[in-house]
């Protein structure tokens, strides 16, 4: 075998002249422009797994690091990132939506629903095929009777004249009329465990959605409420996605079983914990910061509660489908 031969194992590893992504010259382990590692081969099990979890789990070591400053420290997360230091925290939006994730997740484990037991309860009259009978049986009876039978009465339902709402939509939206009509008359079929269980789903479905939406307008409340202050809106939107992940946190550890004084001083550091972040981020004083945040608690509830409402609307809509 030839000396060439011999060598080649000995410079498997080493690191090539041009990086393997971009092309561009090399002379280290790491790629200058793209910060690709040079010197490549297939991953070992351990190696995939760490770079599965690491990347779509945030489990890694500098997560400690985060959490720690994100739950004991109000503010100082965002405080660093601002100042430059990144590289050794996780970064904002991946740590949001990890909690995120975690959160509805740890929610629909401790409240299942069994969709089986339900219609076994509620016996075939409870399936959508009652609906059809319904169109051509009780539509002309009083909201009052069918309240009295124990179904849902969205409409003032007058053998279908009488929908205000159904009524107005006709005239500019048609299809959307019929469908709101149709889901109406779906959700009185069922039974009270069935129509909690389609309020759940769409819940579940579509709270994520609705509370990531919502952080634009955290973050455009707290632009509003620091006018002139010179910050921008990223950095009021950076300030949200670590209030937001730290209240994901600390609802999750309120889901599970613990001492009742440990419970209320988990309440305590919830309410406490907004505006100390504040006021260590802004650098307000305490009365500036007290009614900034008074003013921002009243327009995030209002703008939750009406999310909420659009979510429920959501799940009503898609129910059946």
């Amino acid at each position: 075998m030839t000396p060439e031969l011999h060598a080649a194992p000995a410079h498997a590893h080493a690191a090539p002249p041009n990086c393997a992504n971009c092309q561009a010259t090399v002379s280290g382990n790491y790629c200058h422009q793209c910060g690709q590692e040079t010197v490549l081969h297939p991953p070992s099990t351990r190696e995939f797994l760490h770079e599965f979890i690491g990347h779509y789990v945030a489990l890694e070591g500098k997560l400690w690091g985060t959490l720690g400053r994100l739950l004991f420290r109000p503010g100082a997360l965002t405080n660093e990132y601002v100042r430059g230091r990144r590289v050794r925290f996780v970064q904002p939006l991946r740590l949001y939506l990890t909690l995120s994730v975690l959160f509805f997740a740890l929610i629909k484990l401790a409240n299942p629903i069994n969709l089986a037991s339900s219609e076994t309860a509620a016996g075939p009259a409870a399936k959508p095929a009652a609906v059809h009978a319904e169109q051509g049986q009780g539509q002309g009876q009083a909201a009052p009777a069918r309240a009295q039978r124990g179904e849902v009465v969205f409409f003032d339902d007058d053998g279908g004249d009488g929908d205000l709402l159904v009524t107005g939509l006709k005239d500019f939206w048609p299809a959307g009329a019929a469908k709101l009509k149709h889901q109406e008359q779906y959700l009185s079929s069922l039974t009270d465990a069935q129509r909690v269980e389609v309020f759940t789903e769409g819940f579940y479905h579509f709270a994520p959605y609705a509370m990531f939406l919502l952080l634009p307008l955290f973050a455009l409340y707290l632009k509003l409420l620091y006018l002139g202050s010179g910050r921008r809106y990223g950095e009021h939107l950076l300030f949200a996605l670590h209030v937001n992940a730290f209240a994901f946190f600390l609802f999750m550890c309120l889901m599970l079983p613990m001492p009742g004084v440990a419970k209320f001083a988990a309440w305590i550091w919830l309410l406490a914990y907004l505006p100390w972040a504040m006021r260590r981020v802004y650098r307000g004083g305490k009365f500036a910061t007290a009614w900034r945040w008074l003013a921002l608690m009243a327009a995030y509830s209002v703008t939750m509660a009406i999310a909420f409402m659009f979510t429920v609307g959501a799940g009503v809509l898609t129910a059946g489908h």
